[in-house]
């Protein structure tokens, strides 16, 4: 560093450096003051590159796990919708078991077991139009042909696809809705189709756990992040406010020196007198 005796006043050393030293002062309180201000130790990629660089990747896993979790939520609510769906239909099954139980009674006269055969004929198209009316979005989800694949992570590889076995009473019970007669009540598979309905709300249970404990793992992961992604980006507001109280007394101390240095060489006037 050069010094200067301010014998020359044509050039003035000292003020030159204490002007510089001000200038770094200021450009750096200004930095900190900054970081006070966004509470972030990172404003722009050339405070840090490399943390730029990095917290960026961070912040686009959060937002992609963010959507994911919401994806989650969705797959969550077409299960609802679904296993509600069957587990009325499983209730309406019963009843039809109930009705074709009663009707295998010798006791019973022609009116009588056709009263039972019209209301099994009801229940099923009841059964019908709860295969029909169960929708999510728009799209029936019981037809057979509902299959939607979901993101469940932050990758294009956590995908989850949600399925539903179809609803139709001929299949399930041998014979159609409003097919049902008096002679071929008997044949009615009903237990076959209260086993279809019970092991499709089982799947849906265990897919809902299955979603469940996503759902925990992707908040915890997203917490995690936004941990690391702070430890990076986000400033530390009592080593800011030191350092900004430090340059500040350092500034008023450069500015008035700056201003002695400007003045010094007036000294040297009392040579001409």
């Amino acid at each position: 560093m050069a010094f200067s005796t301010g014998g020359r006043i044509n050039t003035n050393i000292g003020a030159d450096q204490a002007y510089s030293a001000l200038n770094d002062i200021t450009r750096d309180l200004g930095v900190h003051q900054l970081r006070l201000a966004t509470g972030k130790r990172i404003n722009s990629a050339a405070d840090d590159a490399s943390g730029y660089v990095i917290s960026k990747k961070m912040e686009g896993r959060i937002r992609a796990m963010s959507a994911a979790l919401d994806n989650v939520g969705d797959a969550q609510s077409v299960y609802g919708v679904a296993e509600g769906a069957y587990q009325t239909i499983a209730d309406i099954l019963s009843t039809i078991k109930e009705k074709q139980t009663r009707a295998a009674n010798g006791a019973m006269g022609i009116e009588e077991k056709d009263a039972i055969v019209s209301e099994i004929n009801s229940l099923m198209s009841e059964i019908e139009d709860i295969a029909n009316q169960t929708k999510f979005n728009g799209t029936s989800l019981l037809s057979g042909s509902y299959a939607r694949a979901f993101q469940v992570g932050d990758t294009a590889s956590s995908m989850l696809t949600v399925s539903f076995t179809s609803v139709n009473t001929a299949s399930m019970l041998g014979v159609g809705a409003g097919s049902v007669t008096s002679a071929n009540i008997g044949a009615l598979t009903v237990d076959i189709a209260v086993e279809t309905i019970n092991t499709e709300i089982g799947k849906i249970g265990a897919y809902v756990n299955r979603l469940q404990t996503k759902e925990s793992n992707i908040r915890s992961a997203i917490t995690n992040t936004e941990a690391a992604k702070s430890r990076i980006l986000d400033a530390d507001v009592a080593k800011e406010q030191i350092l900004a109280s430090k340059l500040s007394i350092l500034q008023q101390t450069a500015t008035t020196q700056l201003a002695q240095a400007n003045s010094s060489p007036q000294s040297f006037l009392s040579l001409f007198k």
